[in-house]
């Protein structure tokens, strides 16, 4: 991915693919450093879902919903978590039910309280632009990534993008 707008449209296609509204909860993990495009494909992702308006990084939020229909979307950043305890306040385990959808941006700071990955999106910035990776932890996110690549995944693997 060279640009911004494909890391954009890896977001929208992946969205496209996603579980359907009343599904069991769907988690994607969104890894990478600063100015990987976690952001920026959370955005394609969140567009591709029907959201129209500002889409920003909850950095000091640490958490924004949306809806699309009858699905809802929870977009969290946890860059500025200091102690996962934190997480305990958001109220996020009301949102870990079907019918919702998960975007996790740095969840490695969250440990044991953020639900399972279905899917982790690693994003890295390199000399040629930026490479996304996409591994499939769950039995669902290889379906999903089924959707988006028929064929491609038997179980969890690693396609590149």
């Amino acid at each position: 991915m060279r640009t911004a707008e494909d890391t954009e449209a890896l977001g929208r296609r992946l969205a496209g693919a996603r579980p359907a509204a009343g599904e069991p909860l769907a988690v994607i993990y969104l890894q990478g450093d600063l100015g990987a495009g976690k952001t920026t494909f959370a955005r394609g992702f969140l567009r591709g879902c029907g959201i129209s308006g500002a889409v920003r990084s909850p950095t000091y939020t640490l958490a924004q919903l949306y809806e699309s229909g009858s699905q809802l979307l929870v977009h969290v950043d946890l860059y500025r978590l200091r102690d996962v305890s934190e997480l305990e306040h958001l109220g996020l385990a009301e949102w870990a039910r079907p019918g919702c959808l998960w975007l996790i941006e740095w969840p490695q700071r969250g440990g044991p309280l953020l639900p399972a990955a279905d899917l982790l999106v690693a994003l890295e910035a390199g000399s040629q632009g930026h490479e996304a990776q996409l591994t499939a932890r769950t039995a669902a996110g290889a379906a999903w990534v089924n959707r988006l690549t028929p064929g491609a995944f038997e179980g969890p693997q690693t396609p590149r993008s």
